[in-house]
């Protein structure tokens, strides 16, 4: 098939794009401009990182112009897009998991693009947040379209579960949100990702369909990944416990500052977007026994968190945390 991907540049992304070329599809990656990607990386390293597809530049700021502009006059089978904001600030939420997806459907229903498929989040199950909101919005727009969709919802990714690695080697102490088994989750690779969203163009199981998904084996908690870590290093356990009722402080205070200091706005919601992480499970969200389901919970692929950290230890696996990077 030829497939327009969008989001190439991020983790995931590039994930999906080798997936999809190793699946033998005609890849055409559509990025934006002023990226903060593109802030770091020459263009010459991007198209490094994106061999065998094509690669093309798009004012992303323009909306309603760049999609068209990308369409026209050009047959595409799908759209898949891994394009996220990179915040979860409201107004960062709005603009790109809702609006500027919006657009993209739009264009694709006037250049006759048959699918489109959306890497979403499992968290928008209980959406408290701004960004799970956004989502869930063009999740709805996306469903009533008439284009076959297929929304994946991935649970934890390896990277950020990956924070409190270089804690560990600094002798520091693993950070629990309370006991440590307030939450739960199957995280799932980029790879095993990667290749579950390009299965989607072919799978006919997987259209029209809200598709959650993790990685193999049981849920970990984050008592347990810190155990991991300690035993696979040798070094003795130490943790020090938060309770969660500082973080409520946290974002009482900065919720109250962000009325006379705007950037303090963003701040109380990225506070927000840590407690919501620290006391919600990502797996399946029973509705009526309002509860999390383990078994409930799909798997896909081979690759285990464990054996992701066992890779990181042995210099085998590195993981650039950027906006991930919450524990130092």
């Amino acid at each position: 098939m030829r497939v327009l991907l969008l989001g190439a540049t991020g983790t995931i992304g590039l994930a999906t794009h080798k997936a999809l070329l190793s699946s033998g599809h005609d890849v055409v990656c559509l990025l934006r401009v002023k990226t903060k990607a593109q802030q770091h990386d020459s263009e010459k390293s991007i198209r490094e990182r994106l061999q065998g597809g094509e690669i093309r530049f798009v004012d992303a700021n323009s909306l309603v112009c760049a999609p068209i502009t990308a369409l026209q006059g050009e047959g595409f089978d799908a759209v898949v897009s891994c394009l996220a904001s990179r915040t979860g600030s409201p107004r960062d939420a709005w603009a790109i998991d809702y609006k500027a997806h919006s657009h993209w459907l739009k264009a694709a229903q006037a250049a006759g693009i048959g699918h489109f498929v959306l890497l979403s989040a499992i968290c928008v199950q209980k959406p408290l947040l701004a960004f799970q909101q956004a989502k869930l919005a063009f999740e709805k727009e996306l469903r009533a379209s008439g284009v076959v969709y297929s929304i994946v919802r991935p649970t934890a990714f390896f990277k950020s579960l990956s924070g409190q690695v270089e804690r560990i080697l600094q002798n520091k102490a693993f950070l629990l949100f309370g006991d440590g088994q307030l939450t739960a989750c199957k995280p799932i690779s980029d790879h095993d990702l990667g290749h579950f969203i390009a299965g989607c163009l072919t799978d006919a199981k997987r259209h029209n369909s809200i598709l959650p998904i993790g990685g193999p084996g049981e849920a970990i908690s984050p008592l347990q990944q810190g155990e991991y870590l300690f035993k696979a290093t040798g070094k003795p356990p130490r943790y020090t416990h938060v309770p969660v009722a500082l973080l409520d402080v946290i974002i009482q205070v900065l919720k109250v500052l962000g009325w006379l200091i705007a950037p303090l706005r963003d701040k109380a919601e990225l506070a927000r977007i840590g407690r919501y992480y620290a006391t919600e499970s990502m797996l399946v969200w029973d509705s009526d026994q309002q509860r999390y389901d383990a078994q409930a919970t799909p798997s896909s692929g081979t690759q285990t968190l464990f054996g992701f950290y066992d890779d990181l230890l042995r210099g085998q696996q590195e993981v650039q945390l950027g906006d991930h990077k919450v524990f130092k």
